[in-house]
């Protein structure tokens, strides 16, 4: 008797839902799976078979055909493996259960074991968008599961339990939902700003880059701070909204980064690529797409250490999700897209061998060096970071000074302060802050006093500063306005954001 089980597939970031048809008849014992399986779903015959053993039911020795509908949607992972053994038990009558509204999700261990399955979140938001009022997944998943409301959650440790549950014989373990605790990370695993000696004006400068999700490029001599600040930057920014965290959340889900301890990511993502990563790690891609770098900080801080080491090329694919938000990866199977919208944060030297404009030091490197070497950084690409600040050499005497500078938990205070302006302002649309203004928002939200506009004009003229640079001094200047709490942009605020513009260093 054929039976029907209803599974779920992971599309990019996106579940999609997948019918398990299982067929028994006579013949020579063959158990073959189609519907575009991958290496991993072919495999899952030997798992099933394993696991329909060690559980107290019979693995028909007969023709078995599991067909993954549609069949023209790529399958891949072991979250088939469950749905599968249902299939064949329900088919093989061995039990006798409608299974018609309830999603099946789960790896099998050979024990028949039900292990934790990647991707768990989208699929269980697209069994509820889908009218399913049941998600069976394995029980180290479910509070992951729970994050979706309006759907009962069942949580299964092993294929005997559930073939008991379908049989009646024990009641259905329910997992209540939307019932996780938050998850903040301890203040100690953060570094704060009032550690961090000298630097005061690079630390005025996190400070706006946080406030309004700006991208920033430190530059300076090794040794001078500039790694320290950038990942102190997390310890300032605000932690994530509900939506975001969700958000974040399917896609650490998604790629199997989801700590088993943290069911709900409630800090901002900081992700620190080395300058080898390959593109695909960056932007994201494979045989079946994957987040890469930028998606994986969606919401929070991509640090590139060590900038121009990272290759032309490689910061060029930077460009449109810079500008877009979002990155396309396009296969012969068809395109997937991920966010990116998240904060690029830089750490450069002036020259290879660091000391470049350095007065304590001499630079080593020839001028055609230093060039080539600042070449690296293309001006498209620098035309997209909105703050481009000088890191100098620390004096002894701030080294040494015992006293403590601003905390990070005050600078942070501002910056809440300051995005909650911005939530006010962009209330009914997609916006969350000023760094993602089109130039529909800048008309109508950057208005400037009458002598920031003659200091703008001027800053135009003798910067020879493109449209699109125009539109960032504005934000940049909307940003800082919003730290003072000010309705409208004065000339001091846009000489702020004017003053972190890259000036020409050879």
């Amino acid at each position: 008797m054929p039976a029907k089980v209803i599974s779920c597939a992971i599309v990019g970031l996106d579940g999609a839902i997948v019918e398990v048809e299982a067929d028994i008849s006579p013949g020579l014992p063959t158990f073959t799976i189609v519907g575009l399986p991958d290496t991993a779903v072919q495999e899952s015959r030997e798992r099933v078979r394993a696991a329909i053993r060690n559980s107290g039911c019979t693995f028909p020795m007969k023709r078995i055909i599991v067909n993954l509908a549609p069949a023209d949607l790529q399958k891949s992972g072991p979250a088939y493996d469950l749905p599968i053994a249902i299939g064949i038990i329900l088919s093989s009558e061995q039990v006798f259960a409608d299974v018609s509204r309830t999603i099946i999700i789960g790896e099998l261990s050979l024990d028949g074991g039900v292990r934790h399955t990647n991707g768990i979140l989208p699929m269980v938001a697209v069994a509820r968008e889908q009218g399913f009022t049941t998600v069976i997944v394995p029980e180290a998943d479910a509070k992951e599961a729970s994050l979706i409301e309006g759907v009962t959650i069942i949580p299964i440790s092993s294929l005997a339990q559930l073939v008991s549950y379908l049989r009646g014989e024990i009641p259905a373990p329910e997992y209540a939902t939307g019932k996780v605790d938050e998850y903040v990370p301890p203040p100690s695993s953060l570094t704060d700003l009032a550690y961090i000696k000298g630097q005061e004006h690079v630390k005025r400068a996190l400070e706006v880059a946080a406030a309004g999700g700006h991208n920033i490029v430190m530059m300076g001599p090794p040794g001078s701070g500039k790694t320290l600040l950038a990942r102190s930057l997390p310890s300032i920014l605000p932690a994530l909204t509900n939506e975001e965290a969700l958000d974040v959340t399917k896609i650490y889900s998604v790629s199997g980064l989801l700590p088993a301890d943290t069911p709900l990511m409630r800090q901002r993502p900081f992700r620190s690529p080395h300058y080898t990563i390959s593109n695909a790690g960056l932007v994201g891609g494979g045989h079946f797409p994957k987040p890469g770098e930028i998606s994986l900080s969606h919401r929070g801080v991509l640090f590139l250490d060590e900038l121009p080491e990272f290759g032309s090329s490689l910061l060029e694919t930077l460009r449109q999700p810079l500008e877009d938000k979002v990155i396309t990866i396009s296969r012969a199977q068809g395109s997937v897209s991920f966010p990116a919208n998240f904060m690029l944060v830089g750490a450069m030297n002036p020259c290879p061998c660091g000391y470049y404009g350095d007065p304590l030091r001499q630079c080593t490197c020839p001028p055609s060096v230093v060039a080539r070497y600042q070449r690296r950084i293309s001006g498209p690409f620098i035309d997209r970071v909105d703050i481009f600040v000088e890191v100098p050499h620390i004096d002894y005497e701030k080294l040494a000074d015992q006293r403590l500078g601003e905390s990070s938990e005050k600078v942070q205070a501002r910056v809440i302060s300051a995005r909650s302006i911005q939530r006010e302002r962009f209330k009914g649309t997609k916006l969350t802050c000023n760094a993602e203004m089109t130039p529909t928002e800048v008309r109508e939200f950057c208005q400037t006093e009458e002598s920031a506009q003659s200091l703008l004009k001027a800053a135009m003229k003798q910067l020879y500063l493109s449209a699109r640079a125009f539109h960032r001094i504005l934000k940049l200047a909307r940003t800082i306005a919003d730290l003072e709490n000010a309705d409208i942009i004065k000339a001091h605020h846009l000489a702020e954001a004017i003053q972190y513009r890259p000036r020409s260093q050879v």
